[in-house]
């Protein structure tokens, strides 16, 4: 299964990569390769970068950091669902972990053209597999940091197990998609309302 990108932050994407619709498990970076095709298609690797990378560092090391990728996701998830329980809770251990994986990253600096505009830009370096995870660490830093935790959210579908963080104006959606869960949630209400 195509990985899904509904969640509005690569954070929340990366969850998403793990579901379970209508109580089916599904996991979606099951290898290395397909981790890697997550990573691009979210905007967080480059195709070249990722190629020259798979060359490098072979099936196994990429198998190893897909591995680690779920175990991040799945703590990763405890730890959203705890802040957004208690917001203002001890999170001392979580910040140490993810300033581990932020560490095993590394960035350098280069001038974009942007229209007619140059901007200075903070691209990272992945030159082994390891280093993969510092990635989404950085995109969790980022959600953490400047997010409200109850605007991350899961699905109000009973049959859905996507989260999403709500960017809307009133701060009052409720499914992972309005064409999809959404939809079929106005239509399950019009039956209900029909029959009765």
């Amino acid at each position: 299964m195509r990985p899904v990108f509904v969640g509005n932050h690569p954070a929340i994407d990366f969850l998403n990569t793990a579901l379970a619709p209508n109580g089916k498990p599904i996991e979606t970076m099951g290898d290395g390769k397909a981790w890697l095709e997550w990573l691009v298609a979210a905007g967080l690797l480059d195709r070249r970068a990722a190629t020259k990378l798979a060359r490098r560092s072979g099936a196994g090391a990429l198998d190893e950091s897909a591995a680690e990728a779920r175990r991040v996701r799945e703590w990763a998830r405890d730890w959203l669902i705890r802040w957004r329980a208690n917001p203002k809770g001890d999170r001392r251990e979580e910040v140490a972990a993810l300033n581990k994986l932020l560490a095993r990253g590394t960035y350098g600096r280069q001038v974009m053209i942007t229209g007619s505009e140059l901007q200075v830009a903070e691209l990272p370096r992945v030159e082994t597999a390891g280093m993969l995870i510092a990635l989404v660490a950085a995109q969790f830093a980022e959600l953490v940091t400047k997010e409200q935790p109850a605007l991350v959210k899961d699905c109000a579908s009973s049959a859905c197990t996507l989260w999403f963080l709500d960017q809307s104006k009133a701060h009052s959606r409720l499914f992972c998609s309005p064409s999809a869960c959404g939809n079929r949630a106005k239509v399950a209400a019009f039956r209900e309302r029909q029959r009765g």
